[in-house]
């Protein structure tokens, strides 16, 4: 199967993050939007890049990919992964960086070169006493070389 990189608009990445996301609803914003395609044209998966969602990390100098979702096409992770990263360099941002759950493999961010660059414990008190939200998960913060 071919597979090549098309513009995104937020709406359409949010409907494809809204069927396909494992676990999270699609981002509020974005910087820009990937997807990737087959050979007929249909979209198979989506990045989704924007500001880092934690403000210490937020510099100006960096992006955070927050969203990435795929119908399970092989290969499609891994080429977005490293089209986000050109995207960025031609930007002018110098760090990219993104998020797994620590049971996850990150064997697409491996395959586009990426590397483990810290491991987070679960947050426990991270949500305010009036707004409770679900509690977190371990992570592996990825960033791109």
């Amino acid at each position: 199967m071919s597979l090549h990189l098309i513009p995104v608009s937020l709406a359409e990445a949010k409907a494809f993050i809204e069927v396909f996301h494992r676990h999270l609803p699609p981002p509020r914003g974005h910087k820009f939007s990937i997807g990737a395609a087959d050979e007929t044209g249909a979209l198979v998966a989506v990045a989704v890049v924007g500001r880092p969602v934690a403000r210490g990390l937020d510099d100006g100098r960096t992006l955070e990919v927050t969203r990435l979702a795929t119908d399970g096409t092989p290969n499609a992770c891994s080429m977005l992964y490293a089209a986000c990263r050109r995207a960025a360099r031609a930007l002018a941002y110098e760090r990219l960086l993104t998020y797994t759950r620590a049971e996850e493999p990150g064997t697409s961010l491996r395959a586009a070169n990426w590397t483990p660059a810290a491991a987070l414990p679960p947050r426990e008190d991270w949500h305010p006493p009036r707004r409770p939200r679900a509690q977190g998960s371990a992570r592996i913060r990825w960033e791109a070389p």
